[in-house]
């Protein structure tokens, strides 16, 4: 048995205190998509909310409300945004059987069991924290809207919480 000795960094966290009263503000965006497979950006749109409301310090809380449609955060590069797409393909595929397509065994006549599988990989929801009353995101971030069902009109609930 060896002897490995475990070293920790001791970091000294960053104490704030700020006064204020803890706010909450919402909205429900609704955008429309015009593909099955899209991956839409809507960063603009959620930051112009959260710069709407009085929060300075805090955050948004981004939330889909339909179950064939996630969120993600993610580069916009085109090449990428189209690798993504045939990832989804790859490891979800549409054309094979799943039960939730099968007449005999389900109501839904969509066929769209490949959309509700792949935002079991995405998820549904988002938190960004707001600094300055900005969202607070890497340089290449944005807030894509993961349409795998499409086109259709999808509504996200942004909830902005802090002070």
């Amino acid at each position: 048995m060896s002897n490995l000795a475990l070293s920790a960094v001791e970091v000294q966290p960053k104490v704030e205190t700020k006064e204020g009263t803890y706010k909450i503000a919402s909205t429900t965006l609704v955008f429309s998509t015009t593909e099955r497979i899209e991956l839409k950006s809507i960063t603009r749109e959620i930051d112009a909310f959260v710069r709407q409301t009085p929060i300075r310090d805090g955050v948004v809380q981004v939330s889909s409300l339909h179950t064939t449609a996630g969120l993600m955060l993610n580069e916009t590069q085109g090449a990428l945004l189209s690798d993504i797409s045939s990832f989804f393909e790859q490891i979800i595929p549409r054309g094979v059987y799943y039960k939730h397509n099968d007449p005999l065994l389900s109501d839904c006549d969509r066929k769209n069991a490949d959309a509700h599988l792949r935002v079991v990989v995405v998820g549904h929801s988002l938190s960004i924290p707001i600094v300055d009353g900005k969202l607070k995101l890497g340089t290449w971030q944005n807030v894509l809207l993961t349409e795998f069902d499409g086109p259709n009109n999808r509504k996200i609930h942004v909830q902005v919480m802090g002070i």
